[in-house]
């Protein structure tokens, strides 16, 4: 048709986890209902698009993952736009839009879409809207939601500057979308009018329904919100929600004849290796329990790996989380089902396909178990396709709300900020019970987790040492107490062969043929590498587990010390922090035998609740970053003397942002600079790769 022809964009997208994707492709969901036709690909299928013929208008989605880097899907097509051979004017006619996705608990926010659009520009393309920046650390849909809704506007502004009978032809399109708006808002309406309906169920014949009495009738006049309840204004208020997701697979339960063997099977780089060791690095009364886990890859050549580089181990959702879940979904006597996907012939989804990370035929209990996340937090979309199948007026009425517009803020509160799944919902709204079909279109891809090395091969040939805190999540009113998915899993997993705090690491147990094993494959880094050159001096930043790597760093350098004694080696920094200098200073012997033996020229530790002693002033360093201020003048020497490495790796959400503020303080101070330009010298760091983060929120 005409319309199509006119008014016909494309949609790029580059994913880490999915969640680029999803947004793409809602999107392209949309873009029939503003008149206009989408086609849609992720960046790394270079034979779906072309750019340097492209005349359409494009619309990138871009996350972020590593520190700042694009996601793994866009790799390539940053390469090729970065070639320098490239002319200025390479893309000239390209028109386009970008949204990137990030977390400000990370310095480099966004990096990944700010890199391409960067890009683009030099290379000529030109924005018809402008782009946005979508932070997962406050909630993406803040920013991804009205840059959607502006985005139509900005697609008729970008065809109407085509031919005049591209004009004529945006015009009928635009009537369609105008039409198409206006059935949205009878959409709106309806749903305003049917939870009129559903309150007047409960109600007498002839009363009078008004806001008030609607609010009394389905019980959310409490005067503290909460998951289940809201308060006025919110609950008085007509609610503009989202539209309904379009569903698209059809899911068929078998019987259990024609199940297959549903095993992990070693592909994707994964193989299954023992847990030869399983150590607890803390005292018990520690506020945070630490692991070290020792796993066996004598066996699997391909397990190479570098100090710096990190594992991946695939874990399951727990048992008890699956059963509860098949029991509120009157599943329970199906689990050993085998499970067929299939997409619905008449969805109106488009690009829909199956999931490529659900099995066919594979038993339903598997499926539930190792392949979706049914830990994630639902998105608005998922809360608003289970309104549909939840029985209870009050219970409807909160989940619109939840999904609102008007809502998000209680979105943020109760179900985002408070780590809610698909059981705390189920939970707290017992008449709701989706189908199968609505978990598998929603529910994203059960992710592996991943963990620095804490060991060098030189030092342990065939072994890798990962470490880690027991994550624990306390009860709250919308959840119960739980640990986290991966790290509770773990230590139950090996609760058999776990050493109390106080074991020495190079101990070894007695063989057994009954060792915990999982699933693991090494995660190589591009740059959290030691200097290529031994002469560099380092600088290694790492509170609490954030040492991990620096072990390993070190147990390298103090075996190329030993095998080259007349070489020239740099000097060795490590700030290290903790709670309690007897309850959690992580490795602390080994880290003193390397100060004793030389590997380790300055051990710099700091602990945030020891009482000083009588000897010490009561202004004494209680993070690491108030240790590098004290060592503000050899910090500076080093990286902007000496060309050293900072490497920094924990939590990103306070100790990374306030070492990198504490970075630009010590650099505006030793060069009287202005923060603007400590600025410009810090980034000149990062992009030298001198200084880097392995940094996690």
């Amino acid at each position: 048709m005409p319309c199509e022809a006119a008014a016909h964009f494309l949609i790029l997208y580059g994913s880490q986890r999915g969640q680029a994707q999803s947004i793409a492709e809602e999107i392209c969901q949309q873009a029939a209902e503003h008149g206009f036709t989408a086609d849609i690909s992720c960046l790394s299928k270079h034979d779906k698009y072309n750019l340097d013929s492209e005349s359409r208008p494009v619309v990138f989605v871009v996350s972020t993952t590593g520190d700042g880097d694009p996601p793994d899907t866009a790799l390539k097509f940053v390469r090729k736009i970065k070639n320098k051979s490239l002319p200025h004017d390479h893309l000239s006619h390209l028109r386009y839009a970008l949204l990137g996705l990030g977390d400000t608990n990370y310095a480099n926010f966004c990096n990944g879409g700010k890199t391409i659009d960067s890009y683009l520009q030099k290379l000529g393309a030109k924005h018809f809207y402008a782009t946005g920046h979508a932070d997962d650390g406050t909630g993406l849909e803040v920013v991804v939601d009205p840059w959607i809704e502006g985005l139509w506007d900005a697609l008729k502004k970008a065809f109407s500057t085509m031919s005049t009978s591209d004009q004529q032809t945006l015009s009928d399109c635009t009537q369609d979308s105008n039409h198409q708006n206006a059935s949205d808002q009878k959409k709106n309406l309806e749903v305003d009018l049917q939870l009129l309906k559903l309150s007047e169920v409960d109600s007498p014949k002839g009363k009078t329904v008004t806001s008030d009495s609607i609010a009394t009738e389905i019980g959310s006049t409490s005067s503290v919100a909460s998951l289940k309840e809201s308060v006025p204004p919110l609950s008085e208020s007509v609610l503009n929600v989202p539209a309904l997701p379009p569903s698209y697979l059809e899911i068929l339960l078998v019987g259990t004849e024609n199940v297959e063997e549903t095993v992990l099977p070693d592909k994707d780089g994964y193989f299954e290796v023992p847990i030869s060791k399983a150590v607890q690095l803390t005292q018990d009364d520690a506020v945070k329990t630490a692991i070290l886990l020792e796993l066996d890859i004598s066996q699997q050549q391909e397990q190479v790996y570098q100090p710096g580089d990190a594992f991946d181990i695939l874990c399951p959702n727990r048992d008890s989380e699956v059963e509860e879940l098949l029991l509120k979904l009157d599943l329970q006597m199906q689990k050993n089902c085998t499970v067929q996907v299939n997409l619905l012939k008449n969805t109106s989804k488009k690009a829909a396909k199956v999931p490529l990370h659900i099995p066919q035929n594979g038993s339903l209990q598997f499926i539930l178990t190792w392949c979706l996340e049914i830990r994630s937090t639902p998105k608005k979309a998922f809360l608003r396709a289970l309104v549909d199948f939840t029985q209870n007026a009050s219970e409807k009425r909160r989940l619109l709300e939840l999904c609102s517009k008007q809502g998000s803020a209680d979105y943020n509160s109760f179900v985002r900020d408070s780590s809610v799944c698909v059981l705390d919902l189920l939970r707290a709204f017992p008449s709701c019970c989706p189908p199968l079909s609505l978990l598998f279109e929603h529910l994203p891809k059960l992710q592996p987790r991943a963990y620095s090395a804490a060991s060098s091969s030189l030092q342990h040939p065939g072994k890798v040492h990962l470490v880690f805190n027991v994550v624990e999540f306390p009860a709250r009113p919308e959840h119960p107490a739980r640990k986290g998915l991966c790290t509770g899993w773990l230590v139950d997993h090996v609760s058999s062969i776990l050493e109390p705090h106080g074991t020495a690491l190079a101990s070894e147990r007695p063989g057994t043929s009954a060792l915990p094993k999982v699933h693991v494959r090494a995660r190589p880094s591009s740059t959290f590498h030691l200097p290529s050159d031994p002469c560099v001096p380092v600088v290694m930043v790492g509170p609490g587990t954030g040492v991990a790597p620096f072990i390993g760093f070190l147990q390298q350098r103090e075996k190329e010390r030993e095998a080259n004694q007349e070489a020239t080696f740099g000097e060795m920094w490590l700030f290290f922090g903790c709670r309690h200098k007897d309850k959690d200073f992580l490795f602390r012997e080994e880290l003193e035998k390397f100060v004793h033996n030389g590997t380790l020229s300055h051990l710099i530790v700091c602990f945030s609740r020891d009482e000083p002693d009588a000897a010490e002033t009561v202004n004494r360093p209680t993070y690491v970053q108030h240790n590098l201020i004290l060592h503000a003048k050899n910090l500076a020497k080093i990286l902007l003397e000496d060309k050293g490495c900072l490497y920094v790796c924990g939590d990103a959400k306070n100790m990374a942002k306030d070492v990198n503020d504490t970075l630009l303080e010590i650099i505006g101070n030793e060069l009287q600079l202005d923060k603007l330009d400590a600025m410009k010298i810090v980034a000149g760091l990062r992009e030298d790769k001198r200084y880097l983060q392995d940094i996690w929120s």
